[in-house]
């Protein structure tokens, strides 16, 4: 098990990643769904791009825009976990990490559930940060 001062270490290493080089950073072509995201308080803006097939598997998906690191980072991940996946399996995974990102003490089945989405857990003992990790998510319930 890692020690918890070099866990927190890795969280911020890959949030930190996801920031300078985010996945799926671009428009994609020929969206089938598509959102925009705004948190006027703090001026994260993101437009996300879906491509979905005929049988719900989301095939493609795109964003952009700008934000601060945690909404960029959340959005960078978010995309690498939905592609390929149904829009049930999206919905369910969104649906889990509102849960927790809002929960007090998230159970650990949903811990589970969201993957390596644990890794913004820590964002919930900054309430005004919580909007950053979740703005994508909500702009992917849209869509």
């Amino acid at each position: 098990m890692i020690p918890e001062p070099r866990l927190a270490a890795l969280y911020q290493d890959v949030i930190l990643d996801h920031n300078k080089n985010p996945r799926n950073f671009r428009v994609i072509e020929k969206p089938t769904q598509y959102s925009h995201a705004m948190n006027p308080l703090c001026g994260d803006d993101f437009h996300l791009y879906l491509a979905v097939d005929h049988e719900g598997i989301l095939r493609d998906v795109g964003f952009h825009g700008a934000g601060c690191a945690i909404s960029k980072a959340s959005a960078s991940i978010m995309t690498t976990l939905v592609k390929g996946k149904t829009l049930a399996e999206a919905s369910k995974l969104k649906d889990s990490f509102l849960a927790l990102m809002t929960n007090e003490s998230p159970e650990d089945a949903l811990k589970l559930e969201v993957g390596r989405m644990i890794l913004f857990a820590g964002v919930r003992e900054f309430p005004v940060r919580v909007k950053c990790a979740t703005l994508i998510w909500h702009a992917l319930q849209d869509a």
